[in-house]
């Protein structure tokens, strides 16, 4: 068993079995086309799989081929709640390649985001997938910002982070034309790329090695079979039942589950340790207008407050050639409410009664008053960002999109910072590998949290 997993213990029981239904599944694109799902789809080809990985996110679809390339006998599936994969978390943030400065050293963040950078490059590069290596600023522009600078700087070395450097004035203004600060962090292998095309490549090489893919199967109850489906050659082969909404299901031997904003639900669904909870903040962007793009070259970060597990608002340059500025960080109150005023009465209920919330709100009430205000107003997110880019004023900048993230907390308000995966006990739990807590940069760190996934699996699973 790999070391470095964390693993919650938990009772698990059992269930009732059947057959599924048809399902949506995916279709390889035409040459140099985005490769998307096919409407109506085709019926599974078989009910019963080896492995299902549960989340059509580039973490499970990452998850998905490496087991399957690996494994090549085996039958696995992927099952999406969405008619389409990789449009939640994966379809809605920066779209930043991480280098791995932020994290603690020796913590599994900072070892699998270096390593899922350089994966990630090699694979585009293998793929033909567009990138941009525009590299990174990370700006101090107050006296006070320059210690903790620094000591992000050594945390980079320590991480492994190659060919960083400590700039000045004029070499800030060298990279950076319209960008004011006393020193900066330079990190030239920060990139950018479109995330939602990774994770659909990954799915179709998934596909090309023989997986399967069932689109619009949302998980409802995930248990033991108390007997063979009747008719079945295979007996009790594949004793653990997936039951969708619909009232479908799928059989297998064993199971990953990938489900981001969902992944404490569906842990609990299964009968397994429902903790940490998940909070979704949302994160909201702004556009510059296409007339100020010339402003940013790269991304330009500020100096993060380490309390927190948010980089704070930045400048964001995208494939498409637009500018996002932001995100800010605000309690969404619906797990996939990418609107102000989206709302779910029973995610709010989750969330006050289940999580540490009301903790973490009073231990950082200014800190989230000050991001709900930011939210509000316009003119004091500009504010901000005047600090970096003097000319940047409010007539220059549009509200754009917004994403939410999947922050595990505990149950005493404490933000969960690395990644969680972890298993249960009794005959499912046995069976099952829940990834807990996945935020960013899991999308930089996907191909390298994929092959550990498939490490574990392969020892806890005896594949």
């Amino acid at each position: 068993m790999v070391p470095a997993l964390r693993y919650l213990g938990s009772v698990c029981g059992l269930a009732r079995g059947g057959f599924p239904g048809g399902f949506s599944a995916a279709c390889a694109p035409a040459p140099g086309k985005p490769w998307l799902l096919c409407q109506g789809g085709r019926r599974a080809s078989t009910s019963s799989f080896d492995v299902v990985i549960i989340g059509g996110g580039i973490v499970g679809l990452a998850s998905a081929r490496a087991l399957i390339l690996r494994h090549p006998a085996l039958s696995i599936g992927v099952l999406e709640k969405e008619k389409d994969l990789a449009i939640h978390q994966t379809g809605h943030n920066s779209g930043v390649i991480h280098s791995g400065i932020y994290y603690k050293p020796e913590s599994l963040k900072a070892k699998l985001c270096v390593q899922g950078a350089a994966l990630i490059y090699e694979y585009c590069n293998q793929k033909g997938i567009s990138y941009k290596q525009c590299g990174k600023l990370i700006v101090a522009v107050e006296q006070e910002e320059i210690p903790r600078l620094k000591a992000l700087y050594e945390r980079g070395l320590q991480n492994g982070v190659q060919d960083l450097r400590l700039i000045q004035q004029e070499d800030i203004k060298k990279k950076e034309p319209y960008c004011r600060g006393l020193m900066a962090i330079d990190c030239p292998h920060t990139g950018i790329v479109d995330y939602q095309q990774v994770a659909l490549s990954f799915a179709q090489d998934f596909q090309e090695a023989g997986g399967s893919v069932l689109t619009n199967f949302e998980v409802e109850d995930i248990k033991m079979a108390k007997e063979s489906p009747s008719r079945s050659k295979d007996g009790m082969k594949y004793p653990v039942v997936i039951r969708n909404t619909k009232g479908e299901e799928v059989r297998c031997q064993y199971v990953v589950t990938c489900a981001g904003l969902h992944s404490d639900r569906i842990s609990e669904l299964s009968g397994c340790n429902p903790n940490p909870r998940i909070v979704p903040f949302r994160g909201d962007y702004l556009l510059l207008k296409p007339e100020k793009r010339y402003l940013v070259k790269g991304n330009i970060y500020p100096v993060p407050d380490s309390r927190f597990p948010f980089l704070g608002v930045h400048f964001t340059p995208r494939m498409d050639g637009s500018i996002w500025l932001g995100p800010n960080a605000v309690l969404a109150f619906k797990r996939e409410g990418y609107r102000p005023f989206d709302f779910s009465a029973s995610d709010i209920m989750d969330i006050i009664i289940k999580s540490g919330l009301i903790k973490l709100v009073f231990q950082n009430f200014s800190y989230g008053v000050n991001e709900m205000y930011k939210a509000c107003f316009l003119s004091a997110t500009v504010k901000h960002l005047q600090k970096f880019i003097p000319e940047i004023t409010i007539s220059d900048i549009l509200r754009g999109p917004a994403g939410v993230r999947a922050q595990a907390l505990d149950r005493d308000g404490n933000l969960v910072e690395d990644f969680v995966f972890d298993g249960g006990v009794g005959d499912i739990g046995n069976r099952i590998l829940h990834v807990r807590n996945a935020p960013s940069p899991a999308a930089t760190s996907s191909l390298a949290i994929s092959g550990m996934i498939a490490d574990e699996v392969q020892q806890r699973f005896k594949l």
